[in-house]
């Protein structure tokens, strides 16, 4: 099998990815880890006893494409709100040590979204959510403008990251796209269902099979590949890259010779895929920011995911893993 990008093409591109600097705007999430031992039943009610051994922190959705970001060795700048409160300490505190600007975080009347996961034995057990999903209000959505205005001003390269969270609301997606547009930089997308069509003028628009399906209402047929490129009109975006977990990727390119790339998984073993796509997300940026092409932006974001499912948890992916998993490869 011909590779797709050779070695010194990629060590140039990682290379000059470390002079570049990156925008996320998105929705940042505090994510907590209760590890310990259930060995025993409430004597109050039928439910497991869980003494905690062990609180681990940990860095979420847009917060975690920013710390990718910057483990790649770009510089990082974050646009995200949190709230007044002890989460919001602790998940500026975590951005900081991972080298991520953080005077873009917005502070609002809402808590930090932080995700609590009660883990005994390696066995998740519950996860309590504590967040407010709704749309931010005109005078916060002013608030964050202002930050993307000046976050894009000297960004190389744009993330969009939604989770539906209230952040990506139309007016921050449509400010963020003209603004990126205007000088000229890659805008990359990660979206949810509730702005889905929001996004025109994105370069490269990154949803998984599951959630293209949800919007569009439809099955997607990859054996039909020559109907795949009206999808990335439909979307007034410059290409889609589809995500297919243990598929791999496939880039949807219109007015391209073929129209689609399969790209397959390079993943030697699966361990746990959360953050897996935010991994690809920030590799995207970091590459097209670069000067790569978005074949060869796919194609090293492909291998960077095979490297974090083999982890635990959302874990950061260095430029000297992709290379060592691009030699390991064999292809």
């Amino acid at each position: 099998m011909t590779r797709l990008i050779d070695r010194a093409r990629l060590e140039h591109l990682l290379a000059g990815a470390r002079s570049r600097r990156i925008a996320v705007v998105g929705d940042a999430m505090l994510d907590v880890y209760l590890r310990g031992d259930v060995d025993r039943i409430s004597p109050e009610a039928p439910v497991p006893v869980h003494r905690v051994r062990d609180r681990v922190l940990a860095l979420g959705g847009a917060a975690n494409v920013a710390q990718n970001v910057a483990a790649i060795g770009c510089r990082s700048e974050l646009v995200a709100v949190v709230g007044n409160d002890p989460s919001a300490r602790q998940l500026e505190e975590l951005l900081a040590t991972r080298g991520c600007e953080t005077r873009g975080l917005v502070a609002v009347d809402r808590p930090t979204t932080t995700k609590t996961r009660i883990v005994a034995r390696s066995q998740q057990l519950l996860r309590i959510d504590e967040e407010h999903d709704e749309d931010c209000s005109p005078a916060d959505v002013a608030r964050i403008l202002d930050h993307v205005g000046t976050a894009i001003e000297s960004a190389d390269a744009l993330i969009l990251e939604d989770y539906n969270k209230g952040v990506l609301v139309p007016a921050v997606i449509e400010a963020s796209i003209a603004q990126a547009r205007a000088r000229n930089i890659p805008i990359i997308v990660d979206p949810k269902y509730r702005n889905f069509f929001s996004y025109q003028g994105s370069t490269v628009f990154k949803p998984n099979r599951r959630e293209l399906e949800a919007a569009l209402g439809a099955a997607v047929d990859l054996s039909h590949a020559e109907a795949l490129p009206s999808l990335v009109e439909r979307l007034g975006v410059e290409s889609v890259l589809l995500t297919l977990s243990e598929h791999g990727m496939a880039l949807i390119e219109a007015g391209t010779e073929g129209g689609v790339q399969r790209i397959a998984t390079t993943a030697r073993e699966v361990y746990d895929v959360v953050g897996a796509g935010d991994t690809v997300t920030a590799y995207l940026a970091a590459m097209l920011a670069a000067g790569a092409t978005r074949l060869e932006a796919a194609v090293i974001a492909n291998y960077a995911a095979g490297i974090e499912v083999g982890k635990m948890g959302a874990a950061t992916v260095s430029a000297e893993e992709v290379l060592a998993a691009f030699d390991a490869h064999g292809v």
